[in-house]
């Protein structure tokens, strides 16, 4: 069970968690309405920081991202040196990463690697483990932190630093005005007045640990399920969300939560699925809460930062109130702070969700509830596939092929499958582990694990979506022919090629998409193993996942059966 024994936020409003925990407290916000920004076209409401803040920050031979990333790590470290050891590991999670310097590094695509970002940071804090990173779109923080406390848990290490970070970018806010999203005023989650997100920047870092120290937090328990519904719209009914919160607070009472801080992005239909998921979960009663009214959507860092603030805030005595919020504007009953309460609670649960159909959620709690009791899960592999630019291998045996790069996937698709036409639409990353994928199930024919929670999905590579990345820049490049393509914008998500299975298959369960520096089996492994942590699961298609470009790419994925 893992302990938390550290922590910072770097935000617009303050680069310590004290100063961001009393600038909430004061109902104060970061978020700044924008007439353009350079490369923007069109105004907007963000959290951003200032020059002279970005300057302040900049760290020798690290990028604005890595360097925002390192100073909040070696804050959150200050009081606990001794962490810096060959038995701790760096999670890094991020949903784009250094994706901002695309534009100006073409002839550098290394910069983008967020395994390469991680390591230069794990190294520059002196850690000898390769780094993860979890990049799951908008649930990656509260992926990181549940990732962490199951590698505490297996014994892979015994302290795990959580940074979530992200900036913002021409490449990122003109994607989230392409799909609509946007609010050009301040955000109002929950509100029936809700417009829109507005998108933020911001680190926040956790520090875990197999070694409680008395008074501190715990992560009690938490749960990542799938809508299986659609790649950027959630479930009408909050089923994703509704399945991670009752696998996390299970066997829990209600009477010592304190509050539960939702996603709250204040859009019209996130909202309105977490309200139904909250409800349904039986959490009406207790106190609900959105913190982006004062840091926008910080996207990779929401999920860290947010757990952060409401911790403090519950070990001070107080809930947050949701700034903006009048009127309650969703049909599933939940009961939305307005101002500022008080409790003397001791636990709460955090909630998040993000395209590719992802859900995940924690329980927190100052109750201590003992030390660390080791977990092990073992399992085995019953088929493999891999297929590359000119080869396919299927359980060991070559099939003969007329095509190679591009044309090989569609002409695979055409002899193999054929039923699924929004292929065609997907990108190369999605189409590459579509195909793979399906190849390996109809290898598998015995199982059938339609329709089902117990099968989740874990795929992992260096270079996330950059092929992508590279096709989605071409349409915001020239300011005098800017189109920006919302469904290329969602694909530019390394994880929607684990959303397009589970909308394929209905599998309701785990998914995750994990950036390394280089193809680590053994991380890989140990990654899998530790899904196997989640009850419910009892296998999982797992592996790795690369486009680099046409004639570039590999799948090497595998069904991992838990026999434990």
């Amino acid at each position: 069970m893992a302990a938390i024994i550290g922590d910072n936020i770097i935000s617009p409003m303050g680069f310590t968690t004290e100063e961001n925990f009393q600038a909430v407290r004061l109902g104060k916000t970061a978020l700044r309405h924008f007439d353009s920004a350079d490369g923007i076209p069109f105004p907007f409401t963000a959290s951003l920081f200032t020059k002279e803040q970005i300057d302040g920050l900049k760290e020798e031979n690290l990028t604005r991202f890595e360097s925002l990333a390192y100073h909040s790590i070696m804050s959150a470290i200050t009081s606990h040196p001794e962490i810096i050891s060959e038995r701790t590991v760096l999670v890094l999670s991020s949903t784009k990463g250094n994706v901002g310097v695309l534009q100006d590094t073409e002839n550098d695509k290394n910069i983008i690697n967020l395994g390469e970002a991680a390591r230069k940071i794990s190294d520059k804090i002196g850690l000898s483990q390769s780094p993860i990173v979890v990049s799951n779109a908008c649930i990656s923080g509260v992926s990181a932190i549940i990732l962490a406390t199951r590698l505490i848990d297996a014994d892979k290490t015994d302290n795990v630093i959580v940074c979530g970070v992200d900036e913002q970018s021409p490449f990122i806010i003109s994607g989230f005005e392409s799909l609509k999203a946007l609010s050009e005023s301040e955000c109002r989650p929950f509100d029936i007045e809700r417009l829109g997100l507005n998108l933020g920047e911001a680190a926040a870092t956790l520090v875990l640990s197999k070694h409680p120290q008395k008074g501190c937090w715990q992560i009690i328990g938490g749960a990542i399920r799938n809508d299986g519904f659609h790649i950027s719209s959630p479930s009408p009914k909050g089923e994703g969300a509704y399945q991670s919160l009752c696998k996390t607070i299970e066997g829990t009472s209600f009477d010592d939560i304190a509050v539960v801080n939702a996603h709250g992005t204040a859009t019209m239909y996130n909202d309105q699925m977490e309200s139904k998921a909250i409800s349904r979960a039986g959490l009406s009663e207790v106190p609900a809460n959105a913190l982006k009214g004062y840091f926008g959507h910080t996207m990779g860092a929401a999920g860290v930062l947010e757990t952060i603030l409401t911790m403090h805030s519950v070990e001070d005595g107080i809930i947050f109130g949701t700034r903006n919020f009048e009127e309650l504007g969703v049909s599933g009953k939940v009961n939305i702070t307005s101002s500022l309460q008080q409790t003397n609670r001791s636990s709460f649960i955090k909630m998040i969700s993000g395209f590719g159909g992802g859900n995940a959620s924690i329980l927190v709690s100052l109750k201590d509830k003992g030390g660390l009791e080791t977990r092990n899960t073992q399992f085995e592999i019953s088929h493999r596939v891999v297929l590359t630019q000119d080869s396919l291998v299927i359980d060991g045996v070559s099939a003969k092929l007329e095509f190679s790069g591009d044309k090989l996937l569609t002409a695979l698709y055409k002899e193999r499958i054929g039923d699924y036409p929004k292929f065609y639409k997907m990108d190369s990353l999605s189409k590459l582990g579509f195909i793979a994928s399906e190849i390996l199930l109809q290898a598998e024919k015995e199982n059938d694990f339609e329709n089902t929670p117990s099968r989740g999905i874990a795929f992992f590579n260096s270079h996330a979506s950059l092929n992508t990345d590279i096709a989605y820049l071409e349409t915001i490049k020239d300011k005098g022919n800017y189109f920006p393509s919302p469904s290329l914008f969602v694909y530019t998500l390394p994880n929607i090629v684990t959303g397009e299975l589970a909308i394929r298959h209905h599998l309701l369960g785990e998914t995750a998409f994990y950036i390394l520096p280089n193809k680590d089996w053994n991380r890989i492994t140990d990654i899998i193993e530790c899904m196997f942590f989640d009850e419910q699961t009892d296998s999982v298609i797992g592996g790795w996942v690369e486009y680099i470009n046409s004639t570039n790419f590999e799948a090497n994925i595998f069904i991992a059966n838990k026999t434990n």
